[in-house]
């Protein structure tokens, strides 16, 4: 694991060191939209509402819109000079664990303590395990403070990030205001069903079927060959280019070899005039001698 943040755990004076990894991961199902006649992926593109243009990165910011429809602009210097909490997981008070409801509850985190904190690490988690008690803290991740709880789960002390109260809404349903006639008998019928239900939490004996019928449905067309190759079109322009570029090279290389040897032959005539030239001017020279 990787991890995501290093900071922490501080209460009174004292603070011990921990690294903070995801707790969690998504297995999510990778579907894509993409092109039926060839299987090509569909792309959304950056577009400006206001002229139509694709935006590049390089202009883009931060804008928070105001009522009447005006937006205020907020660069990333602008944002990263606000002020924000250190990096400690600031405990403010315990309480039960009963008291917080798991609605509360984002993301969790596995805390893991320095070698230098390993011991007062320990010690804490032992703490909130004998106490029964959660740590309510506040914590700045991702350039966010937000509520947390600190609870240890196999001798681990995990961070579980908490929303604030208002981003947590309140249910009104027209039920929880009907008087509905529940008979004792029912009630004591539908408890006994539970009780007989009851069992300890073995998520491995709940499989995720629909993910064991996807994959088998996808496997089931890879085996019958119905399956797309979305830069097939690409590929085989690709070879003809490549083709064409060798058979090119190839008459140019052959070009070049003609030429040497047209010019290796003319050579050869030069010399061999040469050498004729030269036997008969000897000739010449001989006569004139005797």
């Amino acid at each position: 694991m990787r991890a995501v943040w290093t900071g922490t755990i501080g209460f009174g004076s004292y603070a011990i060191p921990v690294k903070a990894y995801s707790a969690t991961e998504e297995r999510e199902i990778p579907l894509h939209q993409v092109h039926e006649p060839d299987g090509g992926r569909i792309r959304v593109k950056r577009v400006c509402e206001v002229d139509g243009a694709e935006v590049p990165p390089e202009e883009m910011i931060r804008g928070y819109p105001v009522p009447g429809g005006d937006v205020v602009l907020l660069s990333d210097h602008e944002l990263a000079s606000l002020p924000m909490p250190g990096r400690t997981i600031a405990i403010r008070c315990f309480a039960p664990v009963s008291d917080v409801d798991p609605l509360w509850f984002a993301k969790s985190y596995y805390l893991e303590p320095e070698p230098a904190g390993t011991k007062p690490y320990v010690l804490f988690s032992e703490a909130l395990q004998q106490s029964g008690r959660l740590a309510l803290v506040t914590v700045a991740l991702r350039r966010r403070e937000t509520l947390g709880a600190l609870r240890v789960r196999d001798q681990v002390i995990i961070l579980e990030t908490m929303r604030w109260p208002d981003e947590v809404r309140t249910p009104d349903f027209p039920f929880q205001h009907a008087d509905v006639d529940i008979r004792p008998g029912e009630l004591r019928r539908a408890a006994n069903l539970v009780e007989e239900l009851t069992g300890e939490f073995d998520p491995g004996r709940y499989p995720d079927r629909y993910r064991e019928a996807f994959h088998a449905l996808v496997q089931a067309k890879i085996d019958g060959a119905e399956v797309v190759q979305p830069t097939a079109a690409e590929q085989a322009e690709g070879v003809t280019r490549l083709l064409a570029a060798l058979q090119e090279s190839a008459a140019d290389a052959e070009d070049a070899r003609n030429a040497a040897v047209t010019k290796a032959k003319a050579a050869a005539a030069r010399a061999a005039k040469a050498r004729t030239t030269a036997k008969r001017a000897a000739t010449r020279t001989r006569s004139k001698t005797s």
